[in-house]
């Protein structure tokens, strides 16, 4: 843990606040130096010779990565103030952000698990003619290549490489383990005089490759082709494209870790149930196919999953979560910045979510050429935009955010997020959340000065727990006052509706149900429902068999949500004989006003009484009625060998008892 920070205003362009990082950080900040990676070099030296030092630069990494290297020590933390603090129009108020920047420097962020993935260099390349060979002649010194010829132009002499013809009508897996299916298989023979000769088509044939290389031009193989790891896939004609495959494909051997983006809890699911399905929103937006159903619950494979993190964002109920880095982390960072700002006398802080290419860059261009940020936009880093949901833009407002704004890059899929803001602001009661479509540094400058905003929270709110219970802590944060928000059409939170004419109380909406949402009173017939717990998943309105069952998304924020309410209920009904309760009366009645009399087995007067009895008054009725189908004929006789007579001999009776 770093116990001082290294300040430097880098030529005197910036100006740093070293009193409110001091306040809100307890580090020791010293003077502000003024060119540490040139003559003030050996001050540097001595600082990082020390240990414990936060250096507040990001463009001099390198250097500072060197020295710490010479001087034999561990590479020192960096956190980068001047880009998103102190180059702007109002850096002289940048003083907070300051300080909310360098707390959130001290956070550790837990490292992705991963797995090792093995590649031993076998290559599929897949394409006509002269491209295919040509890049082919380019990596076989490197890696073990089969070229998939889809036309009939000669091949080349080269033994270096393999070659098939035919037609991939089925790819599947990731780097490493790609799988691949041709029909009209052709392989070539080596022997003989002038062309190269084929065998007979055959279709069917099956093959497996570490990398997968797509020259056809045609459709992409796999959705988001470009999020699947070891296909690589370009336009043969455009110049210098087989160079660059080639490049990157000789690269592609070894082992390597992938990491692994999410964390599933299958027993959270509420995909299916019986053979109904609820819940699809994880499927349904996956960009890449890496989720599949697999029984009542969904399987991520993680060889697919390019860690989008739309996901966890859109899950109802946290059986898939973001754990690259663990969404806690995210939580954490996010009362860190707010927290910080408020310390130093920072008062509507908005937040600034962006990714670690585009959004950096843009933020470092607007700050060296342009207005640079607001005093009081805190830029927020994160891997995956999509992973950014309305749990965490909720927290950040129920922390103290007055306004959050999403910078997509250009590759980013807006579905999400866009869906996500929508709900965030429909909790939060307001446009608080907005995406922007900036094109170049200056019109984000542009987007982020002069904004009006409602203001903060007036009373904080921990982000702590699940994604669910923190969006529901900050959205009460944000509604003192309580009371019932309408929710979008989607919503993970809601309530069940109940048509009580049309409910028999048959209870196969509580037995299916995932989240323990709906239950029932052993005691009474009765339908409860636990509003919070609500995932909205649909099973219930599903499985019905009366249609009684409707879905409201919205939240409540009165105490009654966190408690068990009667939806149904109806007289019980009681035994004729006994006295038990044992059903529904109405049930009851309906089935003896359709049976009795009219069925051939409830024709008769007594038979009829059996459907008001309980079980077991039932059971003992017709054990002792005239017909009893419990009943059974006399019991057979004993057998001794008096019943199997025995031939005659010349001495004894003949006869053996047994």
């Amino acid at each position: 843990m770093a116990t001082r920070i290294l300040l430097c205003d880098c030529l005197g362009s910036q100006k740093l606040d070293p009193g409110a990082i001091e306040r809100a950080t307890g580090l020791e900040t010293g003077r502000v130096h003024t060119a540490l990676c040139m003559h003030e070099g050996e001050t540097a030296a001595t600082a990082l010779g020390r240990g414990d030092t936060l250096v507040a630069c990001a463009q001099e990494t390198a250097f500072f990565e060197m020295l710490a290297e010479e001087l034999g020590v561990e590479t020192p933390p960096h956190v980068d103030l001047r880009d998103r603090a102190g180059w702007s129009d109002e850096a002289g108020r940048a003083g907070p952000k300051q300080a909310a920047l360098a707390a959130e420097a001290l956070l550790t962020v837990p490292a992705p698990r991963t797995r090792d993935v093995m590649s031993e260099g076998r290559v599929l390349i897949v394409g006509s003619g002269e491209a295919a060979f040509d890049l082919a002649a380019r990596c076989c010194d490197a890696l073990a290549v089969t070229v998939l010829q889809t036309d009939a132009e000669a091949p080349p002499a080269d033994r270096r490489f393999d070659i098939v013809r035919g037609a991939l009508s089925r790819a599947e897996g990731a780097f490493g383990d790609f799988r691949v299916r041709i029909d009209g298989f052709a392989q070539l023979l080596p022997g003989g005089r002038g062309d190269f000769a084929f065998t007979e088509p055959r279709d069917g044939a099956v093959s497996e490759c570490d990398i997968l290389i797509d020259l056809t031009g045609d459709t992409p193989m796999f959705p988001a082709h470009h999020k699947r790891e070891g296909y690589l896939r370009d336009d043969p004609r455009r110049p210098g494209a087989l160079a660059e495959v080639a490049a990157t494909a000789r690269e592609m051997i070894g082992t390597f870790e992938q990491p692994l983006y999410v964390r599933t809890e299958p027993a959270l699911c509420a995909h299916s149930r019986a053979n109904q399905t609820g819940c699809t929103n994880c499927l349904d937006i996956c960009p890449t196919g890496a989720i599949v159903p697999d029984g009542e619950h969904v399987r991520v494979d993680p060889m697919i999953c390019a860690g989008c993190g739309a996901c966890s964002s859109v899950c109802p109920s946290g059986a898939i979560t973001y754990d690259a880095p663990p969404v806690a982390s995210v939580f954490r960072r996010i009362d860190t910045l707010a927290s910080a700002y408020r310390k130093t006398g920072g008062r509507a802080p908005r937040l600034l979510v962006h990714d670690g290419a585009h959004g950096r860059e843009m933020i470092h261009l607007a700050a060296r050429h342009g207005r640079g940020l607001p005093a009081d936009v805190i830029p927020f880093e994160i891997d995956a935009l999509a992973a950014f949901g309305h749990a965490e833009m909720s927290a950040a407002l129920g922390a103290g955010f007055a306004a959050i704004d999403i910078l997509p890059a250009p590759r980013t899929e807006r579905a999400t997020p866009a869906a996500e803001a929508v709900l965030a602001n429909a909790l939060a009661g307001g446009p608080r959340v907005r995406l922007l479509e900036a094109a170049d540094p200056d019109a984000l400058s542009e987007a982020l000065y002069g904004v009006e905003t409602a203001a903060p929270v007036a009373d904080p709110a921990l982000p702590m727990g699940t994604r669910r219970q923190v969006t529901r802590v900050a959205t009460q944060a944000l509604h003192p006052e309580g009371g019932v928000i309408d929710l979008p059409e989607g919503a993970p939170y809601g309530a069940v509706l109940c048509d009580t004419d049309a409910c028999t109380l048959c209870l196969a909406c509580v037995s299916l149900c995932p989240s323990g949402a709906l239950g029932d009173n052993p005691d009474l017939p009765q339908l409860l429902f636990q509003e919070e717990a609500c995932l909205q998943c649909g099973l219930c309105e599903t499985v019905c068999p009366e249609n009684a069952i409707t879905l409201e998304p919205r939240m409540n924020l009165e105490p009654e949500a966190l408690s068990q309410r009667v939806l149904n209920e109806e007289e019980p009904a009681a035994c004729i004989e006994c006295g038990a309760l044992f059903g529904v009366q109405s049930t009851i009645d309906r089935i003896v006003a359709q049976l009795a009399g009219k069925h051939p087995m409830f024709a008769e007067g007594n038979a009829a009484r059996m459907i008001r009895m309980c079980d077991d008054c039932r059971v003992k009725a017709q054990y002792h009625s005239d017909n009893n189908p419990f009943a059974a004929g006399p019991r057979p006789r004993v057998r001794t060998s008096d019943d199997y007579p025995t031939g005659g001999g010349s001495s004894g009776s003949g006869r053996r008892d047994h």
